[in-house]
């Protein structure tokens, strides 16, 4: 076994088919199996099932696939390390956003730090703010931002970016023109909210309860699994809801979209940069982290 082939064996179980892994990694798929046929002999187990176009880790293949993983991340750690020790800025860094973060924040920071930083190599993943919590504690991303605090003592975080929530409507709402609604206007409206995991949602209910509103009363017509289908479902008519002002800038400036106020709710916010707790951040990460934080200043 070599991490040559955990790679490969990384790349079959994400892209979920040899094929695709072939063409993802530049090799034949005959070589592809014959690195996963010597990762089972080594093993003595069979570690995929090929469930005709789709291929599965058995439960040996979950666990290597795990702890493979981690491998090539230290692998990748000790690389960037010993760059850094030897005066080069060198290696890979593997970053994670929550919905809004990963699709409006990081990317812009992304250009300007890989423009000082040539050659290193980034990877951004995105998910909702507990899939980049989790992702962060089992080591599989260095540093992430998310739009909602996190209460876990395995990880660190620092407010990073003010952010502003507002009602979004349809330029052609009956509130379009109006500054304010009360609460219990809003809870006569069809809404449309988040998946349980989105941190921007989790804001917005403790915003509501903090404010004495029970969110309950609400009438949540549909949920949605990131914020550009919620911005379209605003546009199609589908119902109205509560977006960061970040998301909607593009449609708010071509006067698609309008903003509103919720008499009595304070929907201000935060970004987070968080961290693990007790892992040390490899040199690539620190640089990153005092980069980001020199575009944002509180």
């Amino acid at each position: 076994m070599d991490l040559w082939q955990l790679h490969i064996f990384i790349s079959v179980v994400e892209n979920k088919s040899f094929s695709k892994a072939s063409k993802a990694i530049n090799l034949s798929q005959p070589t592809v199996s014959s690195h996963i046929k010597d990762l089972e002999n080594y093993f003595q187990c069979r570690l995929l099932d090929r469930l005709g176009k789709k291929t599965e880790p058995t439960q040996a293949g979950q666990i290597l696939f795990d702890y493979a993983k981690q491998m090539l991340t230290l692998k990748d750690r000790a690389e960037s390390t010993l760059f850094d020790f030897l005066g080069k800025t060198k290696g890979k860094l593997i970053i994670g956003g929550s919905t809004i973060p990963s699709g409006y924040i990081i990317p812009k920071i992304i250009g300007p730090f890989s423009k000082k930083f040539p050659d290193i190599s980034i990877q951004l993943a995105a998910g909702d703010t507990m899939q980049i919590a989790r992702d962060i504690i089992e080591g599989k991303i260095e540093v992430g931002i998310v739009g909602a605090a996190i209460n876990d003592p395995l990880i660190h975080q620092e407010k990073l970016i003010a952010d502003q929530m507002k009602l979004i409507v349809p330029f052609d709402h009956p509130w379009a023109k109006t500054q304010e609604i009360s609460f219990s206007q809003l809870a006569d409206e069809n809404i449309i909210d988040r998946e349980k995991g989105s941190g921007t949602w989790q804001s917005i209910l403790n915003s509501m309860r903090n404010a004495g509103f029970d969110p309950d009363n609400l009438k949540t017509c549909v949920t949605m699994g990131n914020t550009t289908s919620v911005i379209q479902g605003i546009l199609n008519g589908v119902g109205i809801s509560i977006l960061s002002t970040i998301a909607v800038q593009d449609d708010l400036e071509k006067g698609r979209l309008k903003t509103l106020s919720v008499a009595g709710l304070s929907l201000d916010r935060y970004f987070y940069l968080i961290l693990p707790q007790k892992r040390a951040q490899s040199p690539i990460c620190k640089k990153f982290i005092k980069f980001t934080k020199s575009c944002f200043i509180l």
